[in-house]
C-alpha cells in the first residue's frame, strides 16, 4: 500500500474525507455558512498576531483568510445531502475550513474517522466480552438479583436456566448497565427485602412506609420519604442493626 503523502502545515495529511451530521434528523439538503457575516460570523483566532481572523471559502482561493485572499473571489457552497458530504482531497481549502477551522464542526457536522470508530467499536467489544464473561460467573441467586432489576416481578417464573440464559442476553444487549448491577451490592440487598416480602417473612405496609415481621407485626424500620422502599431497606441492612435482621432473613429464606 503506497503511503499518503503529508503536508507540512499541522501534520496535515493529504486524503479524500468525509464529513456527516451529528443531529438525529437528516435534511435532504443542509447548507453551511461559507463567509464570515454578522448574522454568521466565521472567525479563527490567529494566535501569532492575537487578532481574529475573517473565513471566506472561495473556490479560486489557496487560503480561507479573507485577508490572504488576492483579486476576485469566487464563492463556493458547503452542502450536506442527505446528511453526508464526500470532499475529495484536491479541495484542499474546503476540507481545511469543515477539518480546522468551521466553528459548527463537532456541533452540528463530525468528520469520519474510521480508525477512531474501529477503537470506540474495540472498546465496545471488549466491554461486551467483560460483561458476558462476568454473568457467566455469578451463582443463580446472584443473576436473580440483576435481572430482577429489569424484568421485575417475573424473574420469579423463570427456572434456572432461564435466569441465567436472560442474563446473558441481558449482558450482550446493555453490558454497561449491567456491569453496573453486578458491583453494586445494593441490587443483592434489594433482592433479598423483596423475595422476604414475597415469602411473607416480612411485610410492607400499604403506604409503603414500614417494614415489619410478618410473625409479629414488630417494626423494623421506617421508609424516609420519597425514597424507594427497597432501597431504603437494603441500606438499612448495611446498618448495625440491619445486619441481625439480614442473617435472620437469610435464614428463614432457606
Amino acid at each position: 500500500m503506497t503511503k499518503q503523502k503529508t503536508s507540512q502545515h499541522e501534520g496535515w495529511e493529504i486524503k479524500d474525507r468525509n464529513y456527516y451530521l451529528t443531529g438525529s434528523k437528516t435534511p435532504l439538503t443542509l447548507t453551511l455558512p461559507s463567509k464570515h457575516t454578522r448574522k454568521h460570523p466565521l472567525l479563527y483566532f490567529d494566535e501569532e498576531s492575537g487578532s481574529q481572523k475573517e473565513l471566506r471559502y472561495a473556490t479560486n482561493q489557496a487560503s480561507l483568510f479573507v485577508d490572504e485572499q488576492k483579486g476576485e473571489s469566487t464563492m463556493g457552497h458547503i452542502t450536506f445531502k442527505d446528511g453526508a458530504l464526500f470532499v475529495e482531497k484536491r479541495f484542499q481549502a474546503l476540507q481545511k475550513m469543515l477539518s480546522i477551522y468551521h466553528p459548527s464542526k463537532e456541533h452540528i457536522y463530525k468528520e469520519l474517522k474510521p480508525q477512531e470508530i474501529a477503537k470506540d467499536e474495540l472498546h465496545d467489544l471488549e466491554y461486551e466480552i467483560e460483561a458476558m464473561n462476568m454473568a457467566l460467573s455469578l451463582d443463580v441467586d446472584q443473576c436473580e438479583a440483576i435481572l430482577r432489576v429489569e424484568v421485575g416481578s417475573t424473574v420469579n417464573e423463570l427456572s434456572s436456566k432461564e435466569i441465567k440464559r436472560d442474563l446473558l442476553m441481558f449482558a450482550k444487549k446493555n453490558p454497561v448497565l449491567f456491569v453496573e448491577l453486578a458491583k453494586d451490592d445494593n441490587v443483592q440487598l434489594r433482592n433479598l427485602g423483596i423475595k422476604a416480602t414475597e415469602a411473607n417473612i416480612i411485610k410492607l405496609s400499604p403506604d409503603q412506609r414500614t417494614f415489619t415481621w410478618a410473625s409479629n407485626g414488630k417494626k423494623l424500620m421506617t421508609v424516609p420519604f420519597e425514597e424507594n422502599p427497597y432501597s431504603a431497606f437494603a441500606a438499612f441492612l448495611k446498618t448495625d442493626e440491619g445486619v441481625e435482621i439480614f442473617k435472620s432473613i437469610e435464614k428463614k429464606l432457606k
